[in-house]
């Protein structure tokens, strides 16, 4: 994370002909060893705060919303959840072992130039997820103003901008600001933030699941609703791309997530850290989100059920002075205790989405943009092109419906993420046998210098076949099934399974140590 003090460490530290290169700015050199403090807890935490956000939340519905019964989504959630571990862990050893971020990694693989496309393809698709996550805390904000202030819904009449109605492009464009601001300010907030966001939105989630059971006295009609599948096949047709979907959604992290264990004390200490935070959070807080919506059907029977989905829509309904339809009086009775439930769920769920936002889709692309040119991009501009970009990718319409955001987003660009993760690894554990020259990461005519036309090859390899199946998927090729089309669903897999062996067949680094 940017730290002012850490860069000056970290460049005290070099070797004196690097400290002029082109290729090293104080946020991309290797963070020093006393500086290499987070322990189990840390990386704990720092997953339980990254997990604990409104995507995560809708992750089970979105599944249930396609035919999923309530157990066949947590069970697709937490098997996603743990096979994204896996390259997680094997993209983290580097990082703690030698203190780099990932797009300096990834120079060992794609050479010192090359290294500047994986590294871009990661950016722009934490560009989207920043856009989304800004997009939901604006939304959270538009609904909980509505709920104090209704006139507000009426600003602007019909009028829309790229899709989007004036208070929610308001309400976007304030938290947008809120979350840049923070990034110009610097990194100090936001690592308080993380400490108390992720228990508060713990707290909230507990009192809703508790106050929710309790009103709708058991818990609701979602355990006893089958699946719609008829077939073993008609549920696999599903299963197998929402599990890419899955894995898509942290297939971000399983690339740079250097950017994060560059700070940690040990091996042990991330292994255990993060293997303990990510699929247990992930499949607790997505059965959380299962029981409210189950026990909000029971209460809010005139809802329209695929709302019930959203935690911010649920928890303006209890917080309305306005009855809700089927109910004679307001849910909370006492006016003061709604203000104050309202004020802390604004609270709750702005926090934990900034500091989401800020620690899983601004880092990375900060640091990825950087590295495009370290001398004259810090990490403060790259978070501002983070911002910017978010903003035109127009995320509200990756959101439009559980379609749109499964088959088309997350395995869409999973379709990207996995062959890069596969030259990663393969490079990483097989070819170079976990042994970086450090230094050479960063001389421009070292030995990783230029470009690695494998790596190359071998991510063009892996991300072609499933192009024309994403094609199809956003309307625009159309056709009967094909072969492309049956390829598509398991994107992820391929793209790591082709472009690994690839790299590993053509690399000059398996052939020499075969001579």
């Amino acid at each position: 994370m940017h730290d002012p003090a850490l860069t000056r460490e970290a460049l005290a530290e070099l070797p004196p002909d690097l400290v002029g290169s082109p290729l090293i700015n104080g946020d991309l050199a290797p963070t020093p060893i006393a500086r290499r403090t987070w322990t189990t807890y840390n990386f704990a935490a720092l997953w339980i705060a990254m997990a604990h956000c409104i995507p995560t939340y809708l992750l089970a519905g979105g599944l249930i919303a396609v035919g999923m019964n309530w157990w066949q989504a947590l069970l697709t959630i937490g098997l996603g959840n743990i096979i994204v571990l896996i390259p997680i862990l094997l993209n983290a050893h580097p990082g703690t072992k030698y203190g780099i971020p990932f797009p300096v990694f990834a120079r060992s693989s794609f050479g010192t130039v090359g290294a500047n496309v994986p590294a871009v393809l990661r950016a722009l698709v934490a560009c989207g997820w920043f856009g989304i996550q800004t997009y939901i805390g604006g939304e959270a904000v538009r609904t909980f103003l509505v709920t104090v202030w209704p006139a507000f819904a009426s600003i602007g009449g019909e009028t829309t901008v790229l899709g989007l109605a004036i208070p929610s492009l308001l309400t976007f464009l304030a938290f947008w600001s809120i979350n840049i601001v923070i990034v110009l300010i610097g990194m100090n907030a936001v690592r308080h933030f993380e400490n108390w966001s992720a228990p508060l939105i713990l707290i909230m989630g507990v009192w809703l699941l508790w106050w929710m059971i309790d009103r709708a006295g058991g818990l609701g009609p979602m355990f006893h609703r089958p699946s719609t599948f008829a077939t073993n096949a008609d549920f696999w047709r599903v299963f197998v791309p929402s599990l890419t979907g899955m894995i898509g959604f942290w297939a971000t992290l399983s690339l740079n997530i250097p950017d994060f264990t560059r700070f940690g004390r040990g091996q042990r200490q991330q292994i255990l850290g993060q293997a303990i935070g990510l699929p247990t959070t992930m499949v607790v807080f997505s059965a959380m989100a299962v029981v409210i919506t189950s026990a909000a059907e029971t209460i809010l029977k005139g809802a329209d059920p695929k709302t019930l989905w959203d935690p911010v829509i649920v928890l303006s309904q209890i917080t309305s002075a306005t009855p809700p339809i089927g109910h004679d009086a307001p849910l909370i009775s006492d006016a003061g205790t709604r203000i104050l439930v309202a004020i802390l769920s604004l609270v709750g769920v702005g926090v934990a989405t900034i500091s989401t936002n800020i620690a899983a889709n601004v880092i990375s692309p900060a640091n990825d943009f950087s590295h495009l040119a370290p001398r004259l991009i810090s990490f403060k501009t790259g978070g501002v092109i983070t911002g910017v970009i978010g903003v035109l990718i127009m995320p509200w319409k990756l959101l439009a419906s559980a379609d749109a955001y499964i088959f088309n987003w997350l395995v869409g660009y999973s379709a990207l993420l996995g062959p890069i993760a596969g030259i990663m690894i393969v490079d990483y554990w097989i070819l170079r046998r976990r042994q970086l020259d450090v230094p050479d990461l960063y001389r421009p005519q070292g030995r990783y210098a230029g470009i690695n036309w494998v790596a190359m090859f071998a991510l063009v390899i892996g991300i072609a076949p499933n192009v024309p199946g994403f094609l199809k998927s956003v309307k625009i090729l159309e056709g009967e099934p094909n072969l492309w089309d049956a390829i598509y669903p398991y994107a992820w897999f391929t793209g790591v399974l082709l472009a690994g062996v690839v790299h590993w067949m053509f690399s000059p680094t398996r052939h020499d140590r075969m001579r």
